[in-house]
């Protein structure tokens, strides 16, 4: 019985360190290829399509296609760059599609929508950067930590500062005045 379940208990394990492994070099330049065949195919898709539909489009499958290429690094060559490098794959395809779809509208609410795709980008870019130091095994980790959770706060206070002052510019007068006071406070600006 003991040895049925030791036997049973192995046979799992290398079914699930089989997906852990490493892609081998013929498999990894399959997957890219396939990567790029996927992209063309998605672009295609776009023709029919008219105007900032199209831009936006094309930028989901140029995006979709930085991510898989990204990942596929990160499966091929693990380590903590290659995740980070996915990490900011993410964030630039998301970037690029709102900016894509802020075309849409016009004025005030063109320039909020700008900013606040800007605040989501310089969020996840500074989320990447920390999960890379995260990952860090030198023995001033702890302090390398705290200067980027810092840098990465600073950052994305920032960026959150901005989409709302740009939220005030639609308003005028009084109602302008507080808006931009709320904004100073809540942000520490």
């Amino acid at each position: 019985m003991k040895t049925r379940f030791l036997v049973l208990s192995a046979a799992i394990s290398c079914a699930f360190a089989g997906n852990v492994m490493a892609l081998t070099k013929a498999e990894y330049k399959m997957q890219k290829d396939q990567i790029s065949a996927d992209y063309k195919v998605n672009r295609d898709k776009c023709a029919a399509l008219q105007a900032n539909a199209k831009d936006i489009c094309v930028s989901e499958a140029k995006g979709s296609e930085k991510i898989a290429k990204a990942e596929l690094e990160a499966q091929y060559k693990p380590s903590a760059k290659t995740t980070q490098k996915v990490a900011m794959a993410k964030a630039d395809a998301a970037y690029d599609t709102a900016k894509e779809k802020c075309d849409d509208l016009a004025g005030n609410a063109k320039d909020v929508c700008v900013k606040e795709a800007k605040a989501a980008y310089v969020k996840a870019k500074e989320d990447a950067k920390v999960v890379k130091a995260s990952s860090d095994t030198t023995k001033d980790k702890a302090e390398k930590m705290n200067e980027v959770k810092k840098d990465a706060r600073t950052e994305t206070r920032e960026a959150d500062y901005k989409a709302a002052k740009e939220r005030c510019d639609s308003l005028a007068g009084v109602a302008k005045d507080n808006c931009l006071s709320d904004a100073k406070t809540k942000y520490g600006m």
